[in-house]
C-alpha cells in the first residue's frame, strides 16, 4: 500500500514527511499535478463492472486499489508544465487526475473538497466562533463608510488580506497594517478588505494539529509587532502546552470542517486569552520542527501510513 503526496518538486516540507515514511518502509509517490500529462502517466477505466485505475511517475506504477493514503501538500494546477497547456487542458487533466483518485477507497489529508472551503476566511471565522474560539470583531467590505464606521468603533484595527500575500505587485492590494480610525478608507472600493479589531498581544501562538496530535509552539511579541510569525523578531519558537480549552475548540474546528490536518494561527493577549484568527488547511511546519524540535513531521507520516488508530475525517457539514 502507497501513500500519494500531491506537491511540486521543491517543497521541504514534504521531503521531511517522505523521509518519515521512508524510515518506517512505507511506499511513497510524489506527484506534482502539474507535470500530468508528460512526466505523470494516468489511465482510468470502469469495465467489466469494476473501476480501476494507474498512475505511474518515473517507472513507479500505483493502481488505486493498492493507494493507502493521500496528502494535499502544495500541488501545482494540472497540466501547467505541458507542453501545449492551456485552461482546457488543465480542466480535462482535473477530471481524469481527481476523479480517478476520488474513485478510490482512500483517506486524505486533506480532502480537496473540504480544503476549498477551509481556506474561506469568513468561514473560518464562523466555524471558529461555533468551535468556542475566541474571535475578533471582524469587517469584510467593499464600502469605505462601513470600514470608517468599524474603525471609529474599535479604535485600532488590523487590515489585511483574506487570500495572503498576492503574486507580483498589483496595483490594489492590502497588505496587513495596523490603523486608526483617521486612516483613509476610501480606497477600500478598489477591492474588499479584511479588517479585525487589533489585539494587543504578548505572543503568536502557532497550534499544528495532526489528526488528534496537537503541536503547541509559542512565539514572544515585540512591542506594537501586528503580525510575528514572518521576520526576525529577536524571539525563537518554544513548545507550550495546549489548553484544554483549545484543545477541545479545536477537535470540534477540525469535525465541522472534515478536516485532518490543521495549522492555527492565535494572538496571546495579556490576560493569556488565546484569540482565533486564522486555520490554515495545507501551512507549513518544518519552521515550527526545527525550532522547536516537535516531531510534526513523524506524525503526519504515521497518519498517513495509517498506524495512529484515530477514526476516519468526516466530510464538511458546512
Amino acid at each position: 500500500m502507497t501513500v500519494l503526496i500531491l506537491t511540486s518538486e521543491q517543497d521541504v516540507t514534504a521531503d521531511m514527511v517522505v523521509a518519515a515514511l521512508h524510515l518506517r518502509s512505507v511506499p511513497v509517490m510524489r506527484l506534482d499535478p502539474a507535470d500530468v500529462p508528460g512526466k505523470a502517466v494516468l489511465s482510468a477505466d470502469y469495465a467489466h463492472g469494476d473501476f480501476d485505475g494507474h498512475l505511474s511517475v518515473n517507472g513507479h506504477v500505483l493502481s488505486m486499489g493498492g493507494l493507502r493514503s493521500v496528502w494535499v501538500r502544495r500541488p501545482g494546477e494540472p497540466a501547467a508544465h505541458a507542453s501545449d497547456s492551456s485552461s482546457w487542458l488543465t480542466a480535462e487533466t482535473r477530471q481524469a487526475l481527481y476523479g480517478m483518485l476520488y474513485s478510490a477507497p482512500t483517506r486524505w489529508m486533506n480532502h480537496p473538497r473540504n480544503a476549498d472551503q477551509a481556506r474561506y476566511k469568513l468561514w473560518q471565522l464562523r466555524i471558529a466562533h461555533l468551535s468556542g474560539f475566541a474571535v475578533p470583531p471582524t469587517a469584510f467590505t467593499t464600502a469605505p463608510r462601513v470600514a470608517q464606521q468599524f474603525a471609529e468603533e474599535y479604535r485600532d484595527v488590523v487590515v489585511k488580506s483574506a487570500s495572503g500575500p498576492p503574486p507580483g505587485d498589483p496595483a490594489s492590494a492590502l497588505p496587513t497594517t495596523l490603523i486608526g480610525p483617521g486612516a483613509d478608507f476610501s480606497t477600500v472600493a478598489a477591492g474588499p478588505a479584511l479588517l479585525q479589531r487589533y489585539v494587543p498581544k504578548r505572543a503568536d501562538i502557532r497550534l499544528t494539529c495532526v489528526g488528534p496530535r496537537l503541536f503547541g509552539a509559542r512565539k514572544r511579541s515585540a512591542p506594537g509587532q501586528v503580525d510575528g510569525r514572518y521576520g526576525d523578531t529577536g524571539y525563537a519558537w518554544e513548545t507550550t502546552a495546549v489548553p484544554d480549552r483549545i484543545a477541545k475548540s479545536v477537535q470540534e474546528y477540525l469535525a465541522l470542517s472534515g478536516l485532518a490536518y490543521a495549522a492555527f494561527d492565535f494572538a496571546e493577549d495579556e490576560d493569556g486569552l488565546w484569540w482565533f484568527l486564522e486555520c490554515n488547511q495545507a501551512g507549513q511546519f518544518g519552521f515550527v520542527e526545527l525550532e522547536t524540535g516537535q516531531p510534526i513531521a513523524e506524525a503526519v507520516a504515521l497518519w498517513l501510513a495509517g498506524r495512529t488508530g484515530e477514526r476516519r475525517v468526516p466530510e464538511s457539514r458546512g
